[in-house]
């Protein structure tokens, strides 16, 4: 296969958009054939397990437009190209009757030909160009959702933005020690500079997958940006690009090993994500934002796993990228068709799902069995995976994983509880099943869950396993480990039992913990976004610009104001002491010489 077609995995879906803003029409069917298109190229690179290289000139100054297919980038290609087919597929009964429907499909395809450009990318600055072409169409697929969505747009440009400019700049580190920016060559020593470059790429990295301190935003876009958006962006494709890249500068450029401390930093980044973002999702009310802090959280497992430095922890981390972005856009395509079907997302208006929508409510429970680390289903082996690694690292970071599993178990099965069991709102009565298109994507993935479960080590090997230049060797999780989950996992259940008897509802089943005396005050300032970076990031600049603001006045005041007066007062106190009296006129002018000759008498003196 001749590596020119590489090219036609960015043509494809740039030319698709273009046609859907000039003709207006049949945009379900062009996108659906251009993503369709992109699939069957990705599933014929990834099978032949080559190597391809595109190189043609293109800047000058050692930049050039340098496409490389290796087996790392060839599956993150067909993952995404994969979603993008589904998605397409789900929203063409989704949107349908929608807003701006032209805009969002073709800037979906624009971010799908944005991220496969950055994927095939083996140069930086080409890198940063379709990785800075997706911040723009983020801004666009969020901003068409609403009223808010602007507000919302723009409040994820600025954050996205602040950490690509932090990449930028460890690219310019990066170029300054290396003396290239072909990635396939770079190898950075970990000396003080290194590890600088090192910081400011992984920051751009772990922003892109939606780690903290750079969420915020998701919790809102899942609110305001059409649900298709969540299913694709931040649910996979960005988890797919943040994590990939992060892998690629972990193991390929900086080469971290055990004893780094950036492997520290990496865990703890990972371990705080898992736990801080998973305690918010407990006690969301609304099906959306439960789920956006799960994206947010699920993230922290995977730099978790790149951050032990160790083959299990990697693979495992890997591993649970692809499961995550499985499980979690299915997750929020349940969301979109219970939102279809039954016109809110509020778990207060839900209840009693099961029976009105038999299929969304099977794909709800397989793939949050999975989030949750259910045995068999996928996400049970990655999980177990990263904590066989982060308990050889050190046990504090396998409390807080498995501490992650607990708090998502529990927010799950409050979720379903509110969402498809318990009592049913008298408004859902007429409810019913989701349309096929929108059926078939749910099903597609939720089998793929069961699959990567049961045949884990099939595709931990046909997958991920190349990925890695040292040996990866296949072992059974720890019985120990496993048991431990099985115990935190009953006691989810028994958690939710006891939490829906106390409060009376699924809904209603961590009440208790959110209002605990310690914790619901911290809930309650997190709620009213005290912690929120981006706030505080606001809060900074405005006291900044008040002063700014008065030291400009200041300015103004003295050059406009207290000059000028001074000057017209010391004039007319001139003009005042101008009597005519000669006299005066003489004593002046003795004064005056007195005082010329003692200053004349001291230049003497020195």
């Amino acid at each position: 296969m001749n590596a020119n077609i590489l090219l036609m995995l960015v043509i494809i879906p740039l030319v698709a958009a273009i046609l859907i803003l000039a003709i207006r029409r049949l945009s379900e069917i062009i996108a659906l054939l251009a993503t369709g298109s992109m699939l069957i190229i990705a599933i014929a690179l990834f099978r032949q397990n080559l190597t391809y290289s595109l190189s043609l000139p293109w800047a000058g100054f050692g930049i050039e437009f340098i496409f490389r297919l290796y087996h790392f980038s060839a599956f993150i290609l067909l993952a995404i190209t994969a979603f993008a087919f589904l998605i397409v597929l789900y929203s063409c009964s989704f949107m349908h009757g929608k807003n701006y429907v032209n805009q969002f499909y073709s800037y979906l395809l624009i971010s799908a030909a944005m991220a496969n450009g950055a994927v095939l990318a083996d140069n930086f600055v080409l890198l940063l160009f379709f990785w800075e072409g997706l911040l723009v169409t983020l801004f666009g697929l969020i901003a068409i959702g609403g009223k808010e969505a602007f507000r919302t747009a723009t409040k994820m440009f600025i954050i996205v933005g602040v950490s690509d400019l932090c990449l930028m700049i460890g690219i310019g580190l990066v170029w300054y020690l290396t003396g290239t920016l072909t990635i396939s060559k770079i190898t950075v020593p970990l000396n003080t500079l290194g590890c600088t470059a090192f910081i400011l790429l992984m920051i751009g990295a772990i922003s892109k997958g939606g780690s903290m301190p750079f969420h915020s935003w998701i919790p809102d876009a899942a609110v305001d940006a059409p649900l298709p958006f969540m299913a694709f962006l931040p649910a996979s494709l960005e988890k797919l690009l943040g994590i990939y890249l992060l892998a690629r500068i972990t193991l390929d450029m900086f080469k971290l090993t055990t004893g780094s401390w950036l492997s520290i930093l990496l865990m703890t980044i990972g371990a705080i994500t898992i736990l801080l973002a998973v305690m918010m999702a407990l006690i969301q009310k609304d099906y959306k934002k439960l789920l956006s802090y799960h994206a947010i959280s699920q993230v922290g497992y995977m730099i978790l796993g790149i951050g032990t430095c160790l083959p299990i922890g990697i693979i495992g981390g890997l591993f649970h990228m692809i499961n995550n972005a499985l499980y979690k856009s299915c997750l929020f395509l349940t969301a979109g068709s219970v939102e279809k079907q039954t016109g809110t997302t509020d778990l207060n208006k839900l209840g009693g799902l099961w029976s009105k929508m038999p299929v969304t409510a099977v794909c709800f429970l397989i793939t949050a069995a999975s989030i949750s680390g259910v045995p068999p289903f996928n996400g049970f082996f990655s999980k177990e995976m990263i904590y066989d690694a982060a308990m050889e690292r050190h046990p504090i970071f396998y409390i807080a994983a498995l501490l992650g599993s607990f708090l998502t178990a529990a927010s799950f099965l409050k979720l379903g509880h509110a969402a498809f069991f318990g009592k049913r709102n008298q408004e859902n009565e007429n409810t019913k099943e989701a349309s096929l298109p929108m059926l078939i994507p749910m099903v597609i993935i939720a089998a793929i869950c069961v699959l990567f479960g049961l045949y884990h080590r099939s595709a931990v090997g046909t997958f991920l396993t190349p990925i890695l230049t040292e040996q990866f060797v296949e072992h059974d999780a720890s019985v120990l480990l496993v048991t431990l989950t099985a115990i935190v996992l009953i006691l989810a259940v028994i958690h939710h039992i006891i939490g829906t008897e106390i409060h009376g509802g699924g809904v209603k089943a961590a009440d208790h913990i959110h209002h605990a005396p310690v914790l619901g005050g911290i809930y309650d300032k997190a709620e009213k976004r005290l912690f929120d970076p981006y706030e505080i990031g606001l809060k900074i600049v405005n006291v900044i610009s008040k002063i700014l603001s008065f030291m400009d006045k200041a300015v103004d005041w003295i050059y406009n104001s207290m000059t000028v007066n001074s000057a017209y007062a010391a004039s007319d106190t001139i003009k005042n002491l101008n009597t005519g009296n000669y006299s005066l006129y003489i004593i002046w002018s003795l004064a005056g010489g007195v005082i010329v000759l003692i200053m004349m008498l001291k230049g003497f003196g020195s």
